[in-house]
């Protein structure tokens, strides 16, 4: 099971934008334009022939125009002559080859191209105004976001304890929480969903930077009632004979079992492959096999675990980011904890 949660704190002048090219009419104009667009219709590409460049920053311009039904108070709402406005009017009107306002005298009424171009004015003004709060809100230094990233097996004490710490100075900054394996999160910060992530192995890729920040010793998890449950220690060759339990194909903690494993000088058989080192640990107790596992945050009931001499049987955790991308405040404030909690990340 893969998580998502968010966690908040308690809490000039236009007159010179550009005019569209003359040489466009009716007949050239995208469809989008000529009516309304189907229902679920997929935004389009904003190509060279596309209108939407040329028109966004007209908009607010005609919309005053439209509330106030007169150019002047308008313009004067706006910040801009009134001739001004009054020509950007008159050359939108052109451009799109279609009357948006009736004149009478110094007032104007919109005709129903113009009631019907309003709407979607309006509506896409205020889906801009709505994102603008969100990517300000979200990079505000005091009540920022920050999209972080960890693995399952860290959720229990780990994060929990990281992210108090951290609000301790920074009461205010609001963290969106991702649990998931390593491969998953490391896609997530390809595609822009995530900030950071604590994952592991320490990724090694070009576009990413990572950081180690810690080591875990895994040990080898046995059922209580089993021939090793007695042993403190156990070379890992020891468990050659035995079914393993294992996180799936993927999962870094599976490719550091399969890596300690073949050092032994073994291939591990596996009883079953699962999604989480606790329902692991449970499947151990019921019998079903052995397991390299990292320490759990509560002793469980029914299992043995064994420290591991030979190989050095650990795995180390980082944090990762992706490489050229621009840190707000919270997410630069954040990053500069966890970097400060190298050697002493993970409870001792």
């Amino acid at each position: 099971m893969h998580g998502n949660a968010i966690i908040d704190a308690v809490p000039h002048d236009r007159s010179s934008q550009p005019p569209l090219l003359q040489a466009r009419n009716t007949k050239h104009t995208p469809e989008r334009l000529r009516g309304a667009p189907p229902e679920g219709l997929e935004p389009a590409e904003l190509g060279p022939g596309s209108w939407a460049p040329a028109l966004a920053p007209r908009l607010a311009q005609f919309a005053a125009v439209a509330r106030h039904e007169h150019v002047t108070r308008a313009a004067h709402e706006l910040g801009m002559p009134q001739p001004t406005l009054s020509r950007a009017i008159v050359r939108l009107e052109s451009d799109l080859g279609v009357a948006l306002f009736a004149r009478h005298g110094r007032t104007l009424s919109l005709t129903p191209a113009g009631r019907g171009f309003l709407a979607a004015a309006e509506r896409a003004l205020t889906d801009l105004e709505r994102a603008t709060d969100s990517v300000r809100a979200d990079a505000d230094p005091a009540a920022g976001k920050v999209a972080f990233g960890f693995l399952h097996t860290l959720g229990p004490e780990t994060v929990p304890g990281l992210i108090r710490s951290f609000r301790a100075d920074h009461p205010g900054v609001r963290f969106q929480l991702v649990q998931n394996y390593g491969e998953a999160m490391i896609e997530r910060l390809r595609a822009g969903d995530l900030d950071l992530c604590l994952t592991s192995p320490v990724p090694d890729y070009p576009d990413l930077v990572a950081r180690r920040l810690d080591e875990q010793k895994l040990r080898l998890v046995v059922p209580d009632d089993h021939p090793l449950a007695g042993r403190k220690r156990i070379r890992l060759a020891e468990a050659a004979g035995e079914l393993f339990v294992t996180l799936e194909p993927g999962y870094g903690l599976r490719r550091i079992t399969d890596a300690l494993c073949a050092e032994a000088g073994f291939t591990p058989r596996v009883a079953f492959e699962g999604e989480e080192a606790e329902t692991l640990r449970g499947l151990v107790a019921a019998g079903l096999g052995v397991a390299l596992l990292p320490p759990p945050a509560v002793p469980r009931p029914g299992v043995a675990e064994l420290t591991v001499t030979a190989p050095r049987a650990v795995r180390e955790i980082g944090v990762a980011w992706l490489d050229g991308h621009p840190d707000t405040p919270p997410v630069a404030a954040f990053k500069k904890f966890l970097l400060s909690r190298r050697g002493r990340l993970l409870p001792r």
